[in-house]
């Protein structure tokens, strides 16, 4: 079986927050990039839960944190769709980011 690495070094200061996020994904050219956000979800089949790590830099900007999470949460609506083919409920989660867009004032 074939395998592929990704991986995620997370710098901390003195008092263990994150500063510095480094991720590697060989297989897909990616060495140690710099990123000041990750949001990483594992479903657990046997709990039936989702696992979550959230992690940002302690420097990250509000603007983009709102960004971030925009795109994420758009992104997360094109998955559901692929993922379960229910169109309908993929649109109303497109409304609602519509919504959160508007709300936070992020230009499209």
């Amino acid at each position: 079986m074939k395998t592929s690495d990704i991986k995620i070094t997370v710098g901390l200061d003195e008092n263990n927050v994150p500063d510095k996020l480094l991720w590697t994904a060989q297989d897909g050219g990616v060495e140690q990039e710099e990123a000041k956000a990750m949001l990483l979800s594992v479903w657990d089949s046997k709990a039936k839960e989702t696992l979550r790590i959230d992690l940002w830099t302690k420097d990250m900007p509000v603007d983009e944190m709102k960004q971030f999470f925009h795109q994420t949460l758009v992104a997360m609506a094109d998955t559901f769709q692929r993922a379960t083919a229910d169109e309908k409920m993929s649109d109303t989660m497109r409304d609602f980011c519509d919504y959160f867009a508007e709300k936070m004032d992020l230009k499209a």
